[in-house]
C-alpha cells in the first residue's frame, strides 16, 4: 500500500470492546445467544464519537477505492494475498463504519469473506444504504452460505430464495436477532422474512413453543395480543428487543406477569434480581401490578432505575414512564388510606441538595410536595440534580413553572445547558427570551431526542441572532433531523464548507420541501467534486431525495449502482419522470433489490405509471415475471402498504402490522443518542 493511504491508517486508533454490563441483568438472554447480551442496550445512551475518527475512515476508504486496493497495515507488501486478506479481518471500527460500495472492481471474495466476518465478530453497526450493498456483493461472491459467521443485521438483506431448506431454521433464527426498522424502506423483504420463518415452523400457529420463538426472534414484535399471551413464557426474552410496545401489546405483557407462569413466579415473590431480568420490560409494568410487588423489592428496582438514568444507562423517556406507573401504584395506595387536609402545606420537610442525591427523592416528594417544598435559592444552586431526576411530566411542569417564577426575563445561558428535559414544554415567545450565545448550549438543549419542531426552529434563531455559526461538527452532534425543522432560511445560513466538514447527515425524514433545499446546499458544497464521480456520488448520497432529474440521469449515465435505501428515498413525483432504462442503469448491480421494495409508496406509484411494455422490460431485467401485475398491484406477497397487511394469507391472524406506535420510539434515525436523566455531556464533542 502506499505511504499516504498508510497515513490513514492511525495505530492508536483501536476498537474498544463494549461493555456488556452486570452479569445480573444479561443471564436471561442466554437461551437465544443474542448479540445484544445486556437486556438494558436498547435503553442505553450511544456515547457520540468524535467525528475525526469516522472521518478518518472515510478518507481511508476514498483513498484505496481510487487506488483500486485494499487497505493494508503497516508492514505488509502489496504482493501478499494473505496481508490483503489479514487487514480486512484485523480492521477496526472506524474503518468498518465506513463502508461504501463503490462502482469500481469488487473486491476479492476472500477480503469480502474477511470483512463480513470482521463486521460480525465486532458488531458494528451499518446502515440499512450499506447493507443492502453489501448483501449483494456477498451474493455475487456466494458467501450468503457462511451466514452464521454474518451480522444478523446482513441477514437481513439476503434474498431469501437462496436459504437452503436444510438451514432454514438456523438461517431465520440469527437473520431474527437483526433490527428489523432497518427494512423500513424494504416492506416486502419484511414480509417475506416472516414467510420464510413461519415456513421454517410448518406454518403459522398460536401456541409458539420456546423453539418456535428463538426462530421467530424480533417477529415477535409483530405479534397481537393474544398470541404473546398464548405463547411460552420465554416470549418476554423476544419482547425485550422490541423497540416499542403497542397499547395492546402491553397489555398482555402484564396479563402474563400477573398470572405467575414466567420463571418470575407470581408478582407476589418477585425481587430485585428478577425485576432487573426483565430488563426493558419492567418499565412497562402498571400500576396495579407494582402494588402486589414486595414494597423492599420494589424500592431497591426503584433506586437502581434512577441510578443508571443519572449514569446516562437509561434514556429518559423509559426512566419516566416506569417513574409514573410506580409512582401513580404508590398514590393509588395512598387514596385509599385516610386522608388528612395538607392543602399546599410541605409534610417530607424542605427539599436541600442532599434529599436531591436521594434515589428515592420522587417516592418521598410526589408533585404537589415537590411544589410545596422547593424553594427558589436551592432550585438555582442546585438545577442539574434535580433535573437529573426522572420527574413525571406534572413535575416537569411544577419545575418550569418555578424557574419562570425565578427568571421572569427568560432562563439564563448557564441554566440552560442543565434543562434538556424540559425544552418541549417551552414555546418559541418564551425561547425567544433566552440567550444562546454558544454551540455548547445549542448542543444541550437540541442534542436529545426531547425538543420538538418549534423549539429546534426558536434555539437555533436566539443562537443565529447572537453571530452564531452552525459549524459542520454541531450539526453531526445534533444529528440530521434537526436539520428537517429548521427554517429554509436557516438553511441557507449553513456555510457549504461546514456542510462539507459535516459529511453524510441522515435527511431522509425531512419533508419534501426541506429536502429540495438540502440538495440545492449540498450541490454547493460538493459541486467542484462532480468531475470524480465516486467521490461526488458518496458525498451528495443523502441529499439525493431533493434532486432534480436531471441529477438522476447524470448519475445512472455515470453507473454508480444506487443502493435501494437511497433510491426509495427519491423525491416521489421525480422518480415518475424516470424510464424503465433510467432506473435499472441508475440501480445497476442492485437492480434486483426492487423486489424487496416493490409495495414501498414510491416505489408501488412509479410502477404503477409505467405501461405494460415498459414492465416486460423491467421484468426482463430482473428476471422475473411476477414484480407487477397489469393494474399496478405486486402480487406474490401480501399488500405490506396496508394497515392490516399482517393479518390475512400466509402470515397467519396472529401477527399484527407494526404501527406508529411502535415506531415512534424510533422516529429519529438509527444511531442518534436518547437523552439520559441528566443533560448531555459537553466534553464530548467539540463544536468550535
Amino acid at each position: 500500500m502506499s505511504s499516504h493511504c498508510q497515513s490513514c491508517l492511525s495505530q492508536d486508533d483501536q476498537h474498544t470492546p463494549h461493555n456488556q454490563g452486570p452479569q445480573s441483568r444479561r443471564h436471561w438472554l442466554g437461551v437465544l445467544g443474542w448479540p445484544h447480551t445486556d437486556p438494558w442496550t436498547f435503553l442505553r445512551v450511544p456515547q457520540p464519537r468524535p467525528p475525526t475518527r469516522s472521518t478518518a475512515g472515510l478518507a481511508l476508504l476514498l483513498c484505496l477505492a481510487a487506488r483500486g486496493a485494499p487497505p493494508q497495515p503497516r508492514g505488509f507488501s502489496q504482493d501478499q494475498d494473505a496481508s490483503e486478506v489479514g487487514l480486512w479481518a484485523r480492521a477496526n471500527t472506524s474503518v468498518l463504519q465506513a463502508f461504501w460500495c463503490p462502482p469500481a472492481r469488487p473486491m476479492p471474495r476472500d477480503q469480502l469473506s474477511a470483512f463480513i466476518r470482521n463486521l460480525s465478530s465486532q458488531q458494528v453497526a451499518l446502515r440499512a444504504w450499506q447493507l443492502s450493498c453489501l448483501a449483494n456483493l456477498a451474493a455475487q461472491q456466494h458467501l450468503q452460505g457462511d451466514f452464521q459467521l454474518h451480522p444478523p443485521d446482513l441477514l437481513l438483506f439476503y434474498n431469501l430464495d437462496q436459504v437452503r431448506d436444510t438451514d432454514c431454521r438456523a438461517f431465520t433464527s440469527r437473520a431474527t436477532q437483526g433490527h428489523m426498522e432497518l427494512l423500513t424502506n424494504l416492506p416486502d423483504q419484511r414480509a417475506a422474512l416472516q414467510h420464510t420463518a413461519w415456513a421454517c415452523l410448518g406454518g403459522p400457529h398460536l401456541q409458539l413453543s420456546a423453539s418456535d420463538l428463538e426462530v421467530l426472534g424480533v417477529l415477535v414484535c409483530d405479534m397481537d395480543a393474544s398470541s404473546i399471551a398464548a405463547a411460552d413464557s420465554q416470549v418476554l426474552e423476544n419482547l425485550g428487543h422490541c423497540p416499542q410496545l403497542t397499547t395492546a401489546q402491553r397489555v398482555a405483557l402484564n396479563s402474563l406477569l400477573a398470572a405467575g407462569n414466567t420463571s418470575l413466579g407470581p408478582p407476589g415473590s418477585w425481587d430485585l434480581e428478577g425485576l432487573q431480568a426483565l430488563g426493558p420490560l419492567a418499565t412497562y409494568i402498571n400500576p396495579h401490578l407494582w402494588m402486589q410487588v414486595p414494597e423492599a423489592a420494589s424500592l431497591d428496582f426503584f433506586r437502581s432505575v434512577v441510578a443508571m438514568c443519572r449514569e446516562g444507562q437509561l434514556s429518559q423517556r423509559e426512566a419516566r414512564r416506569f417513574v409514573t406507573s410506580f409512582l401513580e401504584s404508590k398514590a393509588t395506595l395512598v387514596s385509599t388510606r385516610p386522608k388528612r387536609d395538607t392543602g399546599r402545606t410541605c409534610v417530607g420537610g424542605k427539599v436541600t441538595a442532599a434529599t436531591l442525591r436521594d434515589d428515592l427523592f420522587l417516592v418521598r416528594y410526589n408533585c404537589t410536595q415537590l411544589e410545596s417544598c422547593l424553594d427558589s435559592g436551592v432550585l438555582k444552586a442546585h438545577l442539574d440534580p434535580l433535573l437529573q431526576q426522572p420527574l413525571p411530566a406534572e413535575c416537569q411542569r411544577v419545575v418550569k413553572t418555578k424557574l419562570t417564577q425565578v427568571y421572569p426575563g427568560g432562563v439564563p445561558e448557564d441554566q440552560l445547558r442543565s434543562i434538556t428535559s424540559l425544552v418541549y414544554l417551552y414555546s418559541a415567545a418564551e425561547i425567544s427570551q433566552w440567550n444562546i450565545t454558544s454551540g455548547a448550549t445549542v448542543l444541550a438543549l437540541l442534542a436529545s431526542d426531547v425538543a420538538l419542531e418549534n423549539q429546534t426552529e426558536a434555539v437555533l434563531q436566539k443562537f443565529l441572532d447572537h453571530n452564531g455559526t452552525v459549524t459542520g461538527a454541531l450539526l453531526v452532534a445534533i444529528g440530521g433531523s434537526r436539520l428537517c425543522w429548521m427554517s429554509p432560511q436557516q438553511i441557507q445560513a449553513i456555510r457549504p464548507s461546514e456542510l462539507r466538514l459535516a459529511g453524510a447527515l441522515d435527511v431522509s425524514r425531512c419533508p419534501q420541501s426541506h429536502k429540495n433545499l438540502l440538495f440545492a446546499k449540498a450541490r454547493e458544497a460538493f459541486g467542484s467534486m462532480r468531475t470524480t464521480t465516486a467521490a461526488y456520488y458518496h458525498s451528495m448520497r443523502p441529499y439525493l431525495g431533493g434532486a432534480p432529474v436531471e441529477e438522476l440521469q447524470h448519475l445512472a449515465q455515470a453507473n454508480v449502482s444506487m443502493d435501494i435505501d437511497t433510491f426509495t428515498n427519491l423525491n416521489p413525483s421525480v422518480l415518475q419522470s424516470l424510464s424503465v432504462s433510467n432506473v435499472t442503469t441508475l440501480l445497476g448491480q442492485n437492480v434486483g433489490d426492487l423486489q424487496k421494495a416493490r409495495s414501498h409508496p414510491a416505489i408501488r406509484s412509479w410502477l404503477g405509471s409505467l405501461n405494460s411494455s415498459a414492465l416486460y422490460k423491467l421484468d426482463l431485467a430482473l428476471g422475473t415475471s411476477s414484480l407487477k401485475g397489469s393494474t399496478g398491484t405486486a402480487y406474490g406477497l401480501p399488500d405490506t402498504t396496508s394497515p392490516t397487511h399482517h393479518s390475512s394469507g400466509l402470515l397467519g391472524s396472529h401477527i399484527a402490522a407494526p404501527t406508529s406506535e411502535q415506531h415512534s420510539f424510533h422516529s429519529l434515525p438509527r444511531g442518534t443518542p436518547a437523552s439520559g436523566c441528566g443533560a448531555p455531556s459537553l466534553n464530548k464533542v467539540k463544536i468550535f
